[in-house]
């Protein structure tokens, strides 16, 4: 048939043309010949002079149209070294790929039509007719229009050019799975199947030491083709057996120095191995096999410190197939390339940890009985770099209430990670620290343009200015949720009937952004009836490029106010964020925080307000003393409540002006006085002489309670105390 046109994407053919005549030009005609055979080479084992033939006559390009449905429009593959592949139009493209290559190629397909980005030079194989494979360099690009869907080029090449196109492929991936699996699949081409081992150490992104050889432990990354293995053959996640393991590096580290070895039949693997259980577990078929062994070698950074063993990569193929010197020469050389991107991995995959352990910390724990808190935080690619600044946070504060946290620090990787962690942990001193939400961020504003403006900042080239930040603090008494923000999105409260609002905040910039005019931040205070439904998110949960922000909220107000009362609160949320944000569209990390807020009872919660007199304490003691008995307190717990509030309201009388409140609240663990006046000054605790009456009832307080402390009001000051039953 003729050869058809391809009007709306020739540049395909241009570009991987103009690859290949590149390489030929750097490399010329017989740059395999000159790269696998060393200097000085004596060795009888030449390569055979007819096979000899240049890249340039071996290198064949063939092209597949596909459609938006992936479908195969058109295509030229009219050439012998794609003979024995079946290619109709209108069957779909992915009828060509092995089963366990189905779910990534589709993938890396759909990505090439919404974005128009090309992915070139994935190493790839095509099933043929008769069940065999062809190895092929694959590159996708986009048409000329987005209607007319994609074409992908076909490179079957010989094999320096498969090491060429293998070594620009391997490392696309900072996934240690990936990078191992891409490392098989280019190894392929030399063998019938390829098994990588990698030290259990590159897993678990420690540090990869020079082990003895006895404690070395391997665990198996990549295993290729995809088929149905015998029963005990070792697939990808399976730790070798320890005498395995031990073999293996003893075999490919002879005189300290590692090195690729041969075992060239069935027989040698039987005696070396001596073993049926190790046999089964790393001998794929039980007929005659031969294997070669490379090593994975991580040069040492300086000359006292040697060469470390990664892991191992197993080609195995049939014994009348020899591996001869050159072929040799070609797997050590593209494994040796390998090596650096597995170490790269592995430190990635350390960083990925810490971030990962970092956010875990700063997830919620516990429950109170005044408010359920659901979270999820779902970073966009969790195999990858993509876990970002998002932060969520809930915790209890003096006075019962409880404070919801959520922030969205700029980037993504350690270095945002480093600056959420320190900006969430001071957000929760502060608050802590009796602080209120509007303060807080004010402070906050000052650690985000510290941190960019701090050695450390300037030096990795990150910079935190614009980091988002919602603070929200719930009183169960009131009823209320205080709310401050920092250029993050607003909330939403559902209320008991099930109407959804968001919640009026007036606009602030994010964290550190404003130099010439630093206003102050809002605070805004809204009633929260028992019953009401609070949400906290980060944009990744409502931005869409295909719909305006203000549509996005409007969708998550929809969605969380058909949560019912008696739902589960955390599959809720996994259902709110699955439903905004599927993970085949999530863009960025998403972060939501759904609480239910149920409040005190109004029995367990009494409040009085008395005049800064001599009088005041014993004015408190009388409605206090018959409330504990409605209570039924204890009598010795009655006597030590009554005294403590005595002691706090006479230091508000002597040390502050204006009228006293005095409220008491009963919890589950215990009992709550708080006693507030219209001073600024702050109680200390200080250690007295055996003379010194001065801060007596402090010391009295500290002693009577589990914990006390201060938190500040817009007309003073709180005093609280916890007692417990």
């Amino acid at each position: 048939m003729d050869s058809p046109s391809y009007p709306s994407s020739s540049s395909s053919f241009d570009l991987v043309g103009r690859a290949l005549r590149d390489y030929i030009r750097q490399h010329g005609p017989d740059a395999a010949d000159r790269s696998a055979r060393p200097e000085n080479d004596q060795s009888d084992i030449a390569p055979h002079r007819p096979e000899r033939t240049s890249d340039a006559q071996e290198q064949i390009l063939g092209a597949v149209d596909l459609d938006r449905d992936l479908r195969i429009t058109r295509y030229n593959l009219d050439v012998p070294a794609f003979e024995g592949l079946t290619v109709e139009p209108g069957t779909a493209f992915v009828d060509l790929l092995p089963p366990g290559d189905v779910p990534t190629v589709t993938r890396r397909l759909r990505q090439v039509i919404e974005t128009a980005q090309a992915h070139v030079a994935r190493v790839q194989r095509l099933r043929r007719d008769d069940g065999s494979e062809l190895v092929v360099s694959m590159s996708i690009l986009p048409a000329a229009t987005p209607q007319d869907g994609l074409t992908v080029s076909l490179i079957a090449m010989a094999k320096r050019l498969h090491l060429y196109a293998s070594e620009t492929a391997i490392g696309t991936s900072l996934d240690i799975g990936e990078t191992a699996q891409s490392l098989a699949q280019s190894l392929l081409a030399w063998g019938d199947v390829v098994a990588v081992d990698l030290d259990y150490a590159v897993w678990s992104g420690e540090a990869v030491v020079d082990q003895a050889q006895g404690r070395i432990r391997l665990r198996r990354a990549a295993l290729v083709p995809d088929r149905v293995w015998p029963a005990g053959y070792l697939t990808p996640g399976d730790d070798l057996p320890r005498e395995a393991a031990r073999l293996l590096s003893l075999a490919v580290k002879r005189d300290d120095v590692p090195q690729a070895i041969v075992i060239p039949d069935r027989e040698t693997i039987e005696r070396a191995l001596d073993s049926p259980r190790l046999l089964s577990a790393l001998v794929p078929t039980d007929r005659p096999v031969s294997v070669a062994c490379v090593p994975l070698v991580l040069d040492g950074c300086s000359e006292d410190k040697p060469p470390v063993v990664l892991g191992v990569a197993e080609v195995w193929r049939r014994p009348d197939r020899p591996f001869h010197d050159r072929e040799l020469l070609d797997l050590q050389e593209l494994v040796a390339r390998t090596a650096h991107h597995v170490d790269l991995a592995r430190q990635h995959q350390r960083e990925h940890a810490q971030v990962l352990a970092l956010q875990r910390r700063l997830l919620p724990r516990g429950r109170d009985d005044t408010i359920e808190v659901a979270t999820v935080y779902q970073p966009t690619t969790p195999d990858s770099a993509g876990v970002g600044g998002d932060w969520v946070n809930s915790f209890p504060l003096p006075g019962g209430r409880t404070a919801l946290v959520v922030g969205d620090v700029v980037g993504h990787g350690l270095g945002a990670a480093a600056a959420m962690g320190q900006v969430s942990m001071e957000a929760r001193a502060l608050l802590s620290a009796g602080l209120a939400p509007d303060e807080v961020l004010g402070h906050l504003d000052e650690t985000v343009t510290m941190l960019d403006d701090a050695d450390v900042g300037l030096a990795t080239g990150y910079s935190a200015l614009g980091s988002t930040c919602c603070i929200a603090v719930y009183d169960p008494v009131n009823h209320q949720v205080v709310v401050s923000s920092a250029g993050h999105l607003p909330p939403v409260l559902v209320l008991p009937d099930a109407t959804a609002e968001t919640l009026t905040v007036h606009p602030h910039p994010g964290l550190g952004v404003e130099f010439a005019l630093r206003e102050p931040f809002d605070v805004h205070t809204f009633d929260a009836p028992p019953g009401s439904l609070l949400t906290l998110y980060t944009d990744g949960l409502v931005e869409d490029p295909a719909v305006a922000i203000d549509e996005g909220v409007g969708m998550l107000r929809r969605a969380v106010s058909r949560v019912h009362p008696w739902d589960d609160l955390q599959r809720a949320a996994w259902r709110v964020v699955t439903e905004l944000a599927p993970r085949d569209r999530q863009r960025d990390d998403v972060t939501l925080l759904l609480a239910r807020m149920t409040g005190r009872r109004e029995r367990d919660t009494a409040a009085w307000r008395l005049p800064a007199r001599d009088d005041a304490p014993a004015r408190a003691r009388s409605p206090a003393s018959a409330l504990l008995q409605k209570w039924n307190v204890r009598e010795d717990t009655r006597d030590s409540a009554l005294l403590l509030i005595s002691e706090l309201v006479t230091n508000a009388v002597r040390f502050a002006t204006g009228p006293v409140s005095v409220r008491l609240i009963r919890t589950g663990q215990g009992l709550l006085c708080e006693v507030g006046d219209t001073g600024n000054g702050r109680p200390r605790l200080r250690r007295g002489g055996p003379f010194d009456d001065r801060g007596r009832g402090l010391r009295v307080v500290h002693k009577l309670t589990t914990r006390w402390g201060v938190r500040w009001t817009d007309t003073g000051k709180v005093v609280w105390a916890e007692l417990a039953w």
